[in-house]
């Protein structure tokens, strides 16, 4: 529930297709709700229809507790106002809008959408809007910043109408801008469709959420609304599209009719990785990677800028994280100069390629990596600095895409030189199945690399045990989550401080 205003049910109503006023369309109304446990006297309820339960079945009841007008996709036999239309979430997201006053028109709304690298981007973007002096929130997986001070986050993309609700608190407390992570969770749940972009950009696309989505197609198009919704371009947000990504690619010409030169491509020049980059509108070569950062040079010939860039952020997949950041920055119309501030001033991202460091002689990551790709990206980006040998513990989530499990398997023991397979968030799997599903994806010869050990901590307390001067250890899969899902209990246990507190009983680790 949401309170901002008091509106009269037409006005909110006004101009969603397909509404259908029956009742009093001059009844005001004081608060939003989807929720029964939210309704109180003057609330107009949304009937909303959700994966486990359908809020139609629950409006009666709202009514009783005080609801004066629905919002619902059929009529219902209930004596209150109702406004019948073709999607209640696509109603809840507009009028929530219009009821908090359209707040996301008055802030610069900088959107980044894609599988992985999310997170890290948006915080990026964030770092370089501060740059140029424009003050900005922050919404994502791992923290919401409203005003400077920080929000609990529930989902990556908040229901439409708490979304609303933080954008209305955004301009209330001065921000002047905002760096948000859109799911596609929520582009097909229609929770972003009201909101004002003023650019939207995309990482990239590989296989997650195909326990939500049908398959990858699905998955690909329900990540296009953000630049297509219902196949027009946004009104006036330049679109920010990683060409070095075959679904980028595949975007980008689609994006390409209707934006004109407002499509800006990027991409990352790496040999290593066969990526060139010469055709796209801004570009990263001369990759430098250390333990401690690295450096780049940004080319964007339309522009005609180049510039070395020092990004205090380890392994070459930030490197590109920071181009989608810059361009998305540049395309926006920001100096070069706050580009380029913002990135040297960055802050890691809490469980995205985070050092562990207790004095021990060789180096600990823990990182959110919880796909194949992202898996690939991690390990790759340990290698790149490991002087001795690479080992990785990681695990699987339970009611979540299966068949991810043994392509995890794979890249561990082709990547990393020990791999010790554990327990991620089970839920409601058994976890030693789950583990049965990665170990399968193990070539029969790569078998004596492969320690299996259900319980995280004990994994983790292995690998360290194991670990040599030069090597790097890599925690993968949970990142920054602080609970473990094992039933329908959440216990603590947050990788990195786990992690900690072995190494300080590591008979060779400083305090």
């Amino acid at each position: 529930m949401v309170e901002c205003g008091h509106m009269e049910v037409a006005a909110l109503a006004a101009g969603l297709a397909g509404a259908v006023i029956a009742g009093d369309p001059g009844l005001a109304v004081d608060k939003l709700a989807y929720h029964t446990r939210d309704v109180e006297p003057g609330t107009l309820f949304f009937c909303i229809a959700g994966l486990k339960a359908d809020g139609h079945d629950y409006a009666a009841r709202a009514v009783a507790d005080g609801a004066v007008a629905l919002v619902c996709e059929r009529h219902l036999e209930l004596d209150v106002t109702q406004v019948v239309v073709p999607s209640a979430r696509r109603a809840l997201a507009l009028m929530a809008a219009r009821f908090m006053g359209d707040p996301s028109r008055r802030l610069k709304v900088v959107a980044v959408t894609g599988t992985n690298g999310k997170t890290t981007t948006a915080h990026l973007m964030a770092d370089i809007l501060a740059a140029a002096g424009l003050r900005p929130a922050l919404l994502g997986t791992v923290c919401n910043r409203i005003g400077g001070q920080e929000v609990p986050v529930r989902l990556t993309t908040a229901e439409s109408l708490e979304l609303q609700g933080m954008f209305r608190g955004m301009v209330d407390a001065g921000d002047l801008s905002c760096a948000m992570e859109v799911s596609s969770h929520a582009l097909a749940l229609h929770r972003t469709d009201a909101i004002d972009f003023d650019a939207v950009a995309f990482t990239n696309l590989t296989r997650d959420h195909l326990d939500f989505h049908t398959d990858l197609d699905e998955y690909f198009l329900c990540k296009r609304r953000l630049f297509l919704p219902d196949g027009e371009r946004q009104p006036h947000a330049p679109a920010i599209v990683n060409v070095a990504d075959e679904h980028g690619r595949q975007l980008a010409d689609d994006c390409r009719p209707l934006y004109g030169d407002d499509l800006w491509t990027f991409a990352v020049a790496d040999k290593r990785r066969d990526l060139p980059a010469a055709s796209a509108d801004a570009q990263a070569t001369d990759l430098r990677l250390g333990a401690e950062g690295a450096r780049f040079t940004l080319t964007v010939p339309r522009l005609s800028v180049q510039r070395d860039v020092e990004l205090p952020l380890t392994a070459g997949f930030n490197v590109e994280n920071a181009l989608t950041a810059a361009t998305s920055m540049l395309a926006l119309g920001l100096p070069l100069e706050a580009v380029v501030d913002g990135l040297a001033k960055a802050q890691g991202v809490p469980g995205r390629f985070e050092s562990v460091r207790a004095g021990q002689p060789f180096t600990v990551v823990v990182d959110y990596s919880h796909t194949p790709d992202s898996l690939q990206n991690a390990l790759v980006a340990a290698r790149d600095f490991a002087t001795g040998r690479v080992l990785v513990v990681f695990g699987c989530g339970g009611d979540r895409d299966r068949g991810k499990r043994p392509l995890m398997g794979a890249i561990g023991v082709r990547l990393a030189d020990l791999v010790f397979v554990t327990s991620d968030n089970p839920r409601t799997e058994d976890p030693l199945a789950i583990i049965d599903e990665i170990v399968a994806g193990v070539p029969a010869e790569h078998g004596r690399c492969v320690v299996v050990e259900p319980d995280r901590r004990a994994a983790i307390a292995l690998s360290l045990a194991e670990a040599h001067a030069g090597d790097v250890v890599l925690i993968a899969g949970k990142g920054h989550e602080q609970g473990q899902l094992i039933g329908d209990r959440r216990s603590p246990f947050d990788d990195r401080t786990v992690a900690l507190e072995l190494l300080r009983g590591w008979r060779g680790a400083e305090e």
